[in-house]
């Protein structure tokens, strides 16, 4: 510890619990509800849950991000870091800087679009098939003959990439944080 003073039980605990909240949203919300809602609801609920679920996610991974940069700083003031200790206040920075971008821009973005591109696809009858990949002739006909619906297209795959890649690097930050922090353990 960089300072004079220990923390409290209850900011190390607030500390795990934060980062904690934020990791298992994060494997959940990446690996196991989108899987899930794919093979089960047909496109159009599970974009409607998506514009719903993910921006909220994204707003408390932020929150979560923030707060634990914060709580760590304040126990390690820059005059006072090792190596390793500044390198996890980069860290945090990073996760919070980036989740951040990934809620306020790519994540609003990418529900927009999907909202935009939803209107369409009822227009021509199509979202109620199960799955994202199910009756893909019928999405490729639609961005062939729609100039509108393309350009949608092509601004969700770019927003939906650079959400991911957001989401991937927050991802690899509290994976890092919670190994430093399985590291700095006495005892368990």
């Amino acid at each position: 510890m960089s300072t004079d003073r220990e923390p409290t039980l209850t900011v190390k605990l607030l500390q795990l619990l934060l980062l904690s909240t934020y990791w298992g949203m994060q494997i959940w919300v990446t690996f196991i509800s989108s899987f899930v809602m794919d093979n089960h609801l047909n496109r159009h609920t599970y974009g409607f849950i998506q514009s719903r679920l993910v921006p909220f996610y994204l707003h408390l991974g932020s929150a979560c991000a923030f707060f634990n940069l914060t709580i760590y700083a304040v126990y390690h003031p820059s005059d006072m870091l090792d190596e390793r200790e500044a390198f996890q206040i980069f860290i945090f920075f990073v996760s919070v800087t980036v989740a951040a971008v990934n809620a306020q821009w790519f994540g609003q973005m990418t529900s927009e679009i999907m909202a935009d591109m939803h209107l369409i696809e009822q227009a021509c009858g199509l979202g109620q098939d199960i799955g994202l990949s199910s009756n893909r002739e019928a999405y490729a006909k639609l961005c062939e003959t729609d100039v509108k619906y393309r350009h949608l297209s092509s601004r969700l795959w770019l927003y939906r990439l650079l959400s991911s890649l957001c989401n991937l690097c927050c991802i690899a930050c509290n994976f890092y944080s919670l190994c430093y922090m399985a590291e700095n353990l006495v005892t368990l």
